[in-house]
Order: structure tokens, then sequence, then C-alpha cells
């Protein structure tokens, strides 16, 4: 049964096209067909019967409007009443305006109800007298009716059968119901209707199958669309443009450019020539993925044929060359475009000024909006939302604020795009209080959230150390319905490996399974760090091995993670295996997985492994981070090699970098273990000038030389400006807690 809803009235119909299931509905059915049918029992022009000589005169009646003759009223009193007034209608066949009044009047009538016989015969009637409006009214109740047919008769059946007492079956009546079917949404009752009208070789016209066609694709039923198409060519009607543009579009937005194509040829093979709006479709699909000398081409055979570019056409072109960082053929699309007397829309500046933004070029985005109102073009919500975008990753947030405001002023409507903007700005900029408030705002305008604002929202929670908050976001994105994905867990599992609760991360990973996501290897990435982190070394290769199990191939930045965490864990050796494993599967190993490695070499005294290490690293073009720089240089000094570590500090220099807290203090165990203290203190005089900050360690590995050496007056000298700077000494037993002191 299908469900048809109409107002406040639910009916459930039979399904168009459903087999008889059993014999007493086959008898129903019969009988149905019997009752459907002017010839039996009651044919009009042939009865003899008092009653039916009653039924002769109610034509008249209704034609002078005497709705309150006792004849009229008697009309109701019998059961037969339903089949009575599709007999009255029939009679009334030549004077559609007195039936459609009857037909309204009739079903006013306190305790009767329209059968479908009545509806079709009433429609029937109102087309062959032109009145299409009011057959379509007819058709549209009787969809929408409360009346339910027995099982296996179906509505297209009944309007068959009635057909045969007029003399033009009137095939446009079949049309409208197909119609009708269509524009109240009931995609697949509309394509039913299409096959059983087949079986009575009475097809819908193309316009109407069209109708359905778009429907259909935009409803994302693309199984559904690709049979219907199909069957309409089967069916020898004449596919219009329109007809392959649906599909060619629709096959292009889901990707499958091999059968957009494919249509395309078919198209032209059948004498349907392209028209501008299929070569839009083309450039725009071929454009978005990737495709972009396809996207050439296509507009040279396009020039080639006839059509003559438009504005979609070039937006399309400008939008994949934006989309894929190419701008200056963007621009010179642009150029060909007002060569061609077409000026750029909204839409065109749109895109300029979101590619504008994503590449961080604020200045020129500012410049396209400016020239874009002065044009008399209003910007929309796409246009703001870029602007937001870029200006809140610029840093700008009085400009945000200020283009929010103006959207408001502009009465341009925040959608979750714009929301999703906001609240993901804000979270970055470390204001999470104020993108709470525009969550809910949001909430209050009536805008619904979806995951990628819950994912903003939640990242900034955990970013705060907001953890609980964090976690009852999910909580309440569930009882909303919203299915989480997997970059949603990963952005929880994130937060909770970041505050140390293994335990539960894993859980979640467990509850993935349950709607279906894999876990990816950025989440199991970020379940090993933890996990070395919290020294479970022996979980983090586990995961490692599932991943393998899973047939996931790790990523350069799980390595990085593995080398890191076993060189941290004193696994050197472990750690230069899996290195070397990294580059035998094909991954070049980053700037983080070779300071990994250099500093674990460094601090389990491997130097030459380590330098050697740093070369290949510079030899592969990288540019070496301070941590490399700094491994080696603490490296150097353990081993007593002073000069060495300055003409590292030299090359840091050189290429901009400054030496850090754990440099400076490398440095300083360095001098102090020659016993060059003048040299140490010099040391620690420039990284405070330098405005790098002393802590206890760096006092400490002082203070311990100047006891051992007995210059207490030194060690008095250190404490004191340790107590000034507010830093708290330890114990003397616990002072020497640095790998250099």
């Amino acid at each position: 049964m299908i469900n048809l809803t109409g107002g406040l009235r639910t009916l459930s119909l039979p399904a168009l096209r459903r087999p008889c299931r059993n014999p007493s509905n086959q008898l129903l059915l019969c009988l149905a067909t019997a009752l459907f049918s002017s010839r039996l029992p009651f044919p009009p022009e042939h009865s003899t019967s008092p009653a039916d000589t009653k039924l002769d005169v109610i034509p008249a009646l209704v034609s002078q409007g005497r709705w309150g003759d006792p004849l009229l009223a008697a009309l109701f009193a019998s059961a037969l009443a339903p089949i009575k007034v599709s007999i009255v209608l029939r009679q009334l066949r030549e004077d559609p305006r007195s039936a459609f009044r009857f037909f309204v009047w009739a079903g006013n009538q306190t305790g009767f109800r329209h059968t479908v016989e009545s509806y079709c015969v009433a429609a029937h009637v109102l087309f062959n007298g032109r009145m299409y409006s009011q057959a379509h009214q007819v058709l549209k109740e009787l969809v929408l009716s409360s009346r339910a047919l027995p099982d296996a008769v179906s509505v297209v059946d009944v309007l068959h059968a009635t057909a045969r007492d007029f003399g033009n079956p009137g095939y446009g009546v079949f049309d409208a119901l197909f119609g009708v079917l269509t524009d109240l949404g009931l995609l697949e009752e509309a394509s039913d209707c299409f096959y059983r009208m087949k079986a009575f070789r009475v097809l819908p016209k193309m316009r109407s199958c069209n109708n359905l066609l778009e429907r259909l694709a935009k409803s994302g039923n693309g199984e559904l669309s690709k049979r219907f198409f199909d069957d309409i060519v089967r069916s020898n009607m004449a596919p219009t443009v329109f007809t392959f543009n649906i599909m060619i579009d629709f096959f292009c937005k889901e990707g499958d450019l091999k059968a957009a194509k494919g249509l395309f040829l078919r198209m032209k093979e059948m004498g349907c020539s392209p028209d501008v709006v299929t070569y839009n479709s083309l450039i725009d699909g071929h454009g978005k993925h990737g495709e972009l000398e396809e996207a050439e081409r296509l507009l040279g055979e396009m020039k080639v044929a006839g059509c003559k570019p438009d504005v979609i056409t070039y937006n399309a072109l400008i939008n994949c060359f934006c989309k894929f960082g190419k701008l200056p053929k963007a621009f010179g699309y642009l150029s060909e475009m007002k060569r061609n007397d077409l000026k750029p829309n909204v839409v065109t500046f749109s895109i300029f000024i979101d590619a504008f933004c994503k590449e961080g070029m604020m200045q020129e985005a500012v410049k396209f909006f400016v020239d874009m109102k002065v044009r008399g073009l209003t910007p929309n919500e796409f246009t703001y939302t870029s602007l937001i975008d870029g200006n809140y990753k610029a840093g700008n947030l009085k400009e945000v604020l200020f283009l929010v405001d103006e959207m408001v002023q502009e009465g341009v409507e925040l959608n979750v795009v714009t929301y999703t903007a906001l609240v993901d700005g804000l979270c970055k900029a470390e204001k999470v209080v104020e993108a709470e408030k525009v969550f809910q705002d949001m909430e209050r305008a009536g805008v619904a959230a979806n995951q990628l604002v819950y994912t903003a929202l939640i990242h900034g929670h955990f970013v705060s150390k907001n953890m609980e908050k964090a976690v009852s976001l999910l909580t309440d994105m569930k009882g909303k319905g919203i299915k989480p994905d997997t970059s949603l867990y990963g952005t929880i599992i994130w937060g909770l490996c970041k505050d140390g609760k293994i335990d539960e991360a894993k859980l979640l990973v467990s509850e993935m399974d349950e709607y279906g996501l894999m876990p990816n290897h950025v989440i199991y990435t970020t379940i090993m760090d933890a996990c070395f982190k919290a020294g479970k070394a022996s979980e983090a290769l586990g995961l490692l091995h599932k991943m393998l199990d899973c047939g996931m191939l790790p990523s350069v930045v799980t390595y990085c993670a593995l080398v890191d965490g076993l060189c941290k864990q004193g696994s050197v050796r472990e750690a230069t295996y899996h290195f070397d494993k990294m580059r035998d599967l094909g991954l070049q190993p980053n700037v983080l997985a070779y300071t990994a490695l250099i500093d674990g070499l460094c601090k389990n005294g491997c130097l030459g492994e380590a330098i050697k290490l740093f070369k290949e690293m510079v030899g592969n073009g990288m540019a070496p981070d301070k941590v490399a720089y700094t491994s080696l240089i603490d490296g150097h000094l353990k081993q007593g090699n002073l000069q060495e570590a300055f003409d590292l500090r030299n090359k840091m220099a050189e290429n901009g970098l400054e030496l850090d807290l754990h440099g400076y203090t490398s440095f300083i165990w360095g001098f102090c273990n020659r016993d060059q203290m003048q040299e140490a203190r010099s040391m620690m005089a420039e990284m405070i000038n330098n405005g790098v900050h002393p802590d206890v360690a760096v006092y400490n590995c002082l203070i311990s030389k100047y006891r051992k050496l007995g210059n207490m007056d030194e060690v008095l000298d250190l404490q004191n400006d340790m107590s000034r700077r507010g830093i708290i000494p330890r114990p003397k037993d616990d002072a020497v807690t640095s790998d250099h002191c």
C-alpha cells in the first residue's frame, strides 16, 4: 500500500501496478470493473425502470441550479448513490460546467463520498470540455482523498475503463494524472503510473516525463532516474534536448563523467543537438573533477557547434581554475567574458572573492567585494561567508563582526555555512564562549546545525580544556539525529587523547562500528601517539599491527609518531628500523621524522649516525628545523665538541633560526662541563637579553657546578636571582634533573 497525504487526511491507496494476490480480490476487481463501465448495470440511455427514468430529469435540474428539488435529494437516499452520481455525470458530458458544479455539490452532501469511478468520469467530462484546471483539481482530490480502493484496483485501470464512454479516449487525462502525482512529489507512484499507462499503450507527454525525470534526478534517486530514462527511450518516445540535459547534468554532479560522455555521444547519434545547457553541465562536471584540459576542449567544441558561451559557461570555467589554484587562467576567462560583452554577475565575483580568501589574499578579496557593490551587485550569503572565513583565518576579528552586521543590515540571512564559519573562526581564535553564543543564536534562528558546526565547536571546547562540554555536545548531536562522521570522531578522540583519556578514546573507536564507520590512519596515529606518551609502547605497536591487519597503509604522520615514540622510550634501534621501513614502502620521511630520529640518536650517543642523517635530510632539499639543530648541538656538546656546536649555531642564524631554552641550556651545560663558568654566565645573560627566560634546570645546572667549585658567593647570587624571578628552587638532592646536569 502506498501512503498519499493531502491536507489533514492520509490515504492508503493500492500501488498502481500491483498484481492481484487472492481470488476474493480478483472477484472485487471484476465487480469494480463492471461498476466502472457505463454499459453495466445501469446504461442511462436504455433504462426503463421508474427509478432510472427519474435519473433522466436530474441533468435538467442541475443545469437550472435547482439544488433543493426532492428528486436531487432522493438521489442520495439509496445505497447505490455513488453509481447514480457517476451516471448523472455521464449524462452531463455535453455540459461540463454543470457537471463540475454537480460533482462539487454531491461531494458536500452529508454521508456521501465520491468513488474512484465518479472522480474518473468527472475528470473525463471536464477534459473533454476543455476545463483543464478543474480536471486537474478533481484528479488531485482523487489522489489526496481518504477513499480506499479494493486491493489491486489501479486508478489508471479505472481511468482507462471509464474512458470507453467517451468517443475520444481523452488520453490527456492520463497525462494529467501522471502530472498530478509528479507535482505532489509522489515520484515512485508517478513512475508506477507510467508503467501502467504503458501497458494500455497510453503514454504521457514528453514534457511531463521530463518533469518527473528532473525531480527524480534532483531527489538523488539515481537508479530510478536511469531506469526511467531508459524506459522513455525504449517506449519509442523522442527524448528532447531537455531530457538529455537532465541526465547529463545528473551524471556530472554524481562524478560519473564516463556515463555523461556516453550520453552526450548517444544524444548526437539520435539527432538531438546539444545546446548551451548541455555544454555547461559537461564543462562544470569535468572542471570540478580537475579535468581542466577537457573542460577547455569542450568550450572549443561548443563554439564550433555554434553554441555561444554564456555567463554560466564562464563562471564554471573560472570556478574550476580558481579551485585548482590557477588564478591567471581564471582571469583570462574573465577578460574573454568581458570581450564577449558578458557582464560578470554575483557568482563571478563571489568565486574570485572565495579564491582570494582561500589564498590569504585579503586585500584583493576586499577590492573585488567593493567593485562588486559599485557595480550595483548585491553580495549573497556565499560572498559574505567566504569573506568571514578568510578574515577569521587572517586574524581580522573586527572585520568579521563588521561583515556579520552588514549581512543583517542588508537582509542577507545567515545560513548553516555562515554560522559554521563563525563558530569555527571563533574557536580557532580561542573565543569559545562567543562561539557557543553564535551556536545558540543559530538554533534560535531556526537554522539546523550540521555535523561540521558541531565538529568545530567540539574542537574549540577541547582546546579550551572544556572536555565535559565537548563530550556532551556529541550526545546532544546524536539526540537531534545528526549522524557523526569520521572527522567528528577523530576530533573527539584527539581531544580525549590530549587529556590522557586513552581508554575513553578506544571506546569511541568501538562505537564507530555501530555507525558503520571505519577509523582512519589519523585516528590510529592519534591513539598511538597518546600511548607512547603514556609509556604504553606495546599498546602503541599493537595499534600499528592492527592497522596493517586491516589493510591500512600507515602514513608519514603515523611513522613520525612511531619513530618519535620509540626514540623517547629509548628504543632507538627499533625506531631506525621503522624509519627505513617507511622508505621501503615508498613514503618520503618529512622533517619531523628526520628530526625525531636525529634527536633519538643524539640522546643515545649515536652522534655519527645523527650527523649522517642530518646531511641526508639537507641533501633531500629539506630545511632542518630548530629541534634538529638543537639535538645535534646537544650531541656535540655532550662529546665536548664545542666548536662544532658553535658552527651549527651559526648555521641556525643564517637560516633565521634562534636558540630556544633547550639550546641555551645545552650550551650552558657544555661550558659548565668544561669549567668555563664565565662563558656559561655570559650565555645566560645573552639568553635573558634575547627574551628567553631561564628555568629551574638552568639555575640548578649553574648552582650545582659552583657548589662543586666551592664558590658559594655565586651560589647565593644565583639563588637570590631565582627568587627575584619567582622561580622556586628544588631541594639539593632533586636539583640535578636535567639531561645536561
